[in-house]
């Protein structure tokens, strides 16, 4: 008799530890497959630290190969499913396509960038959802810091070292608070003109930094912040995005070259090809993770909406803390349907959080108990290093090596500005030169599309409040996808500098500084996409 076949898409925190677990519990009386677009599990909290230089990009992976030697890896983003065939059917990396059959299948895409059609930002914005825009911001950073230091003009030099993050969550917060000694470290080898320093600016509609958490995290987050010279604006947000700058909802005019957009996420749009009921985008499931009238499917992470049990009429928030543990519950539930044990509901309470505002200082609360400072950094920490499923020795020594050391500040130019588009539906991808133009596959579409079973610009009932989706009104005007713009996505052939070869027809590829002129696209994004809070 064959072993029973499970499919797994998706190797974020839900998707990973349902992988490992499984491996565990089935002892080789299954075939697990885990199918991922990247070989690696991204630890995103501790991201800011790779955009600021402090860790290296390879500690914040996890090999999956190397951590799950009874898992079938195939790399691959999922197209379409067909549950009453039991197929996945997926495109390769070199756009090659395949297909897995199943007899258990778990949902575990995770989310992409939530995008609102404010004028310019599609355009001048760029996420932080995966390692490669990551990586882009630590490039661009730097640049800016080296090309403010030898401008003549005072402008030109204030506009370059002029940085605005938008959305005072987790990782806004984290950003703002990484970048601004970043970039300080940065300007005691490049000093600027007289009397100018780099000025950092944090925008959130809302009344206070990190408005989801505790109001005495939300203090010592936004103290930290002022007296490390980051400009707090609460209460204000982008109105229009150009080259040049952007334009407040409070009419200021802010002149820089970067725009961090980090107002939240939203579910990944697979699910909604399934045609099954979803709750603002995530897939419904019961409390053991299981699709009602579906036995084959089941759903855990940010693409799942989870009843919170703690919680009666809510759903569990999109948290790298809940994605972890469903994982693992999602795994015991899928053993027990195959005659593996008993299955279990999923219940969670929150045990605390932690943010990290670098150097030694951070806030944090576990289990209610209130820090800061360098004990909250000391906690903070050591909570990453307990949490991360490999690389802790690595991860330590960097953090040691940071201390001692002064931080390399050097442009590698791995990734250029349009190959990491803020409105994308694989911002763990970036576009490569040379790379197979095709369509997205079936069932899956950009960020910025509306949902299927709601109207584009309709805001449904939900239980679970997003805390930015009220701060960030969406107001008229057309935005443009950027990666359907010349300049923004390479064309096959190109070359590593984004230049077309010899004798094909001249694309535009502007150079980052260059300025873009926005075209109008007819399709709006809907509201209402849930905020992620990676971390914790």
């Amino acid at each position: 008799m064959s072993r029973p076949r499970i499919v797994i898409v998706g190797a974020g925190f839900a998707g990973y530890r349902a992988a490992r677990t499984l491996s565990r519990l089935t002892r080789d009386k299954a075939d697990i497959t885990l199918l991922n677009p990247t070989d690696y599990f991204l630890y995103l909290p501790l991201l800011p630290q790779v955009a600021a230089g402090i860790l290296e990009p390879r500690r914040v992976t996890v090999s999956l190969s190397g951590t799950l030697p009874h898992v079938r890896l195939v790399l691959g983003e999922a197209g379409s499913i067909d549950l009453d065939g039991h197929t996945v059917h997926y495109t390769g990396p070199e756009g090659d396509g395949g297909s897995l059959p199943f007899d258990r299948l778990i949902l575990a895409a995770g989310s992409v960038n939530k995008l609102l059609p404010i004028p310019g930002v599609a355009e001048h914005a760029h996420g932080f959802r995966g390692l490669p825009e990551a990586l882009y911001l630590r490039d661009h950073v730097t640049r800016q810091v080296e090309l403010a230091a030898a401008a003549d003009d005072p402008g030109n030099c204030a506009a370059r070292c002029t940085f605005v993050v938008v959305g005072a969550g987790y990782t806004g917060t984290e950003v703002a608070a990484q970048g601004q000694l970043f970039t300080d470290a940065q300007v005691r080898k490049h000093p600027l003109r007289a009397g100018m320093r780099p000025r950092w600016l944090l925008l959130d509609i809302a009344d206070r930094v990190l408005p989801e958490l505790d109001e005495r995290l939300s203090r010592t987050a936004d103290r930290v912040l002022r007296q490390r010279g980051v400009d707090v604006r609460m209460g204000t947000s982008v109105k229009e995005a150009t080259h040049g700058g952007v334009l407040l909802t409070d009419g200021e005019s802010v002149d820089t070259r970067t725009l961090v957009w980090c107002v939240g996420v939203r579910p990944d749009p697979l699910a909604e090809s399934l045609g099954l009921p979803l709750e603002r985008g995530r897939l419904l499931v019961d409390p053991h993770l299981q699709v009602p009238g579906r036995p084959e499917l089941f759903a855990a992470g940010d693409g799942a909406a989870v009843p919170d049990l703690e919680k009666p009429g809510e759903y569990t928030p999109m948290t790298a803390q809940h994605a972890w543990r469903q994982g693992k519950t999602v795994a015991h539930n899928v053993a027990a349907s195959l005659g593996l044990g008993e299955r279990r509901a999923y219940r969670h309470r929150d045990m605390g959080f932690v943010v990290d505002l670098g150097g030694v200082k951070a806030a944090a609360n576990p289990l209610g108990v209130h820090l800061s400072g360098v004990a909250a950094g000391a906690v903070t920490r050591g909570y990453h290093l307990a949490a991360m499923p490999g690389n802790r020795v690595r991860v330590a020594a960097d953090w040691l090596l940071d201390a001692v050391l002064p931080r390399q500040a050097v442009q590698l130019g791995l990734v250029r500005s349009w190959s990491v588009p803020l409105d994308t539906a694989s911002p763990e991808l970036a576009h490569t030169p040379g790379a197979p133009e095709k369509e997205p596959p079936q069932g899956r579409r950009s960020s910025s599309e509306p949902a299927k079973n709601q109207p584009a610009g309709a805001e449904p009932p939900d239980p679970v409040r997003d805390p930015d989706a009220d701060k960030h009104p969406e107001p008229p005007g057309p935005v443009t996808r950027p990666d359907l713009r010349a300049g923004r996505e390479p064309t096959p052939g190109s070359s590593a500098a984004g230049e077309p070869p010899p004798g094909s027809p001249a694309v535009h590829k502007p150079h980052p500084d260059a300025p873009i002129t926005p075209e109008p696209r007819s399709r709006q994004p809907s509201e209402g996409d849930q905020e992620t809070h990676e971390h914790r």
